[in-house]
Order: structure tokens, then sequence, then C-alpha cells
């Protein structure tokens, strides 16, 4: 594939979807939905994006990230790569450039190490301290007594700073020491707070300072206080059958939190995004669409726009494989990036996404294509 072809983004259409055929490429446009004016961005994959070296192997890449420097750390699992890769595995957590050349390469299990049984989150502060989550122990427990229960801080370098909880150690939803296999963080310097999606394990938000680790607040879905008890997730997205879902969260997966203050949650298996204050209070909610496609959505990640408004929010959706674009603040979707395939700039499965400074979109794909992309945005 030429690396020139642009990726542009499919408008959502009310009803109907245009779609036209370029090579590999697929391309619709038509009138944004009622209640937006923003036209949506246009991006270009860079089939190149990252130069991986020394023969080096990735597993699923679970997560994204991008620091204040625009580098973006990758962070895959190991462990995922067939066995007569493994011996050229990369480590987990890989630093990479603009330009895609490998800066750094750290982390994995050792003696006396504090380090996740299987990767899944990372996310980058404004200072600069990487911040690393995990899912061992779900969907099923991989090791009597292991469960990766808490969220590792480390330096830039790699130098471990401080743990939130501990591995097997989760008293449940209403602990307030450890997590249970979570799936996203996000940290507010400012504020010195880090907020967990507690998605895998529990079914809430919780809110720890992001100096000392101490517990902060916590919810569930809606803005309630998180049950003290629930069923297990369910393994695939369910059907909408009221037009609010389920009174708690199905499978909190993701959570960024705006430069204005609000806090997005994804509702993976309920496919419903839901937005509070930083205090928890519930101010609305949205669902992803699909018209005219019986797959269902399944939102599975964020990133904002990096222009001061944070006009456009970017939601990995992982059921039709795409990213969708929504006009912030309206909360309406304005437009759809991707086909599910696994040629450069398609996507199975598309799981957590990132944005740097100059509005380039960074993606991680697990099980089918395990990868790492870029999207570069075109300037109009």
């Amino acid at each position: 594939m030429s690396a020139g072809m642009s990726l542009m983004v499919r408008r959502s259409i009310p009803a109907v979807t245009a779609v036209i055929a370029l090579s590999s490429w697929f391309v619709a446009e038509g009138a944004a939905q009622q209640g937006s004016k923003l036209t949506p961005p246009v991006f270009q994959v860079d089939p190149a994006w990252p130069a991986v070296p020394n023969n080096w192997v990735l597993g699923e890449v679970t997560s994204i990230a991008v620091d204040s420097h625009d580098h973006i750390w990758v962070l895959h699992v190991p462990q995922s790569i067939p066995e007569a890769q493994r011996a050229n595995a990369a480590p987990p957590v890989l630093e990479f450039d603009q330009a895609g050349k490998l800066l750094a390469s750290w982390g994995g299990p050792g003696e006396g190490k504090v380090w996740p049984g299987r990767e899944h989150g990372i996310f980058v502060d404004d200072r600069d301290f990487v911040w690393i989550g995990g899912r061992a122990g779900w969907p099923r427990p991989t090791t009597p007594g292991v469960s990766d229960d808490m969220i590792l801080k480390f330096t830039s370098a790699g130098k471990f700073v401080m743990q939130i909880g501990h591995s097997g150690q989760s008293k449940g939803n209403l602990d307030t020491e450890n997590v249970h296999q979570a799936t996203d963080v996000f940290v507010d310097t400012r504020a010195k707070e880090v907020y967990a999606a507690d998605g895998y394990g529990n079914k809430r938000v919780i809110v720890f300072d992001s100096e000392t680790g101490r517990f902060k607040r916590m919810w569930g879905a809606f803005g309630n206080p998180p049950p003290a008890t629930f069923a297990p997730n369910a393994p695939t997205p369910q059907p909408q059958t009221t037009p609010d879902g389920p009174p708690e969260f199905g499978l909190p997966h993701a959570i960024k939190v705006s430069k204005d203050g609000v806090v997005y949650v994804a509702d993976r298996i309920n496919n419903r995004i839901q937005l509070f204050t930083t205090t928890g209070k519930f101010l609305k909610q949205v669902r992803v669409t699909n018209d005219g496609s019986t797959v269902v959505p399944v939102p599975a990640g964020f990133s904002f726009s990096p222009d001061k408004k944070q006009q456009f929010l970017y939601v990995v959706d992982s059921g039709p494989m795409r990213v969708v674009v929504f006009d912030r603040a309206a909360m309406t979707q304005i437009g759809v990036i991707g086909v599910r395939g696994k040629e450069p700039g398609q996507f199975d499965i598309v799981h957590h996404m990132a944005a740097d400074s100059k509005g380039n979109l960074y993606t991680g794909e697990i099980v089918n294509n395990r990868r790492a992309q870029k999207f570069v945005l075109q300037k109009k």
C-alpha cells in the first residue's frame, strides 16, 4: 500500500452511510449529524511507524500514551506472543519519538521487582511519571492468589516510585486500598489525583492521591455508590434493552478527564459513555451508533484533540473496529475512522488510543493485529 494514500473520516449519516472503495481504503462522506457544525478531521496512516529494532516482536498492544514531550509510550504483553517467537519479545514498555525511533525500553517481572501479571493500561502524566496497571486474574485466575489489584508508578527511566494496592489483595468493590484488575488510569497533575477505571474485577471509578496513594473518593454508574456485590461481567456486549441500560457499570474500560473538568468513562459491555464531574456527579450518557449494521458498538478507549477547547473526543469502538469522532461539546457523533482489517489504517482488535500535541492519533491493537499505529493529521 502506498504511504501517500489518505485515510479520510467517514461522516456519520443518519440511516444510510455511503461507502466508496479506494484500493483497500474505505471513504464515506455526507452531512454531519444534526447538532454539530464541526467538520471531522482527516488523517493519513503512517505505515512505517514505529520502527521496532533488534528483530523484537510485539505481543498484544494493550495501551498507548503520549507524554509532554510528544514521545509515544507503547505497552504490550510479551506473554501473548506465540511461544516460537517469545525469545525475541520486546520489553513491555517502549518509548518512541515522533518518527518512530525507539528511545527507551524497560519493564517486566524479575527478582524483587513489582510488575503486573498481565500488562493492560499505561498513562504518562505531566511530570513524566509512568503509570501502569494490569488485568491478571481476568477472565479466569491464572495462578491462585495472583491478581493485578494494584497501580504502579515509575519514572520515565523505569525506576519504581509507588504502588497503590497489592497483588491478590482486593476485598471487593468497596475496598479503598486496592483496585481489582483496573483497566485504565488518568492523572490530573494539578489536582494531584489519579483516576482509575476499576473495571475487570470491580465496577467503579476510584480516585487516589497521586503523591501518597491515599484513597479520596469513588463512584459507580450514574454517580451512584458502587454496589457492594454484583454479577460477574458478561463475556460479550449486551443488548440495549432499555434507554439507559443497567444501574451499574458493565465494564468501565477507559477513563479520561478533560481540561474543563469532565470525567469520561467508557462502559464497554453496555455501549455507553457516561460523563461526570470530578466529584462524581452524573452529567450525561451517550451511546455510540452504528446505523445500518447489526454489529454492536463497543466503546473501549478515549483521546481528546489537543486544541484549547478539546473540540473532538475520539472513541475506540472495538465492535465494528474503528475510531468514532464526537463533537465533544454537543457529544454528537460526527465521523468514523477506519474499518475492520489487517492492512495499515485498519483495525482488529483496536483497544486503547492517544493523541499528541499536533493532533496525530496513535492506536494499540490486541488479539489479531497486535501492533501500534500512527495516524497523521492532515492540514486543511
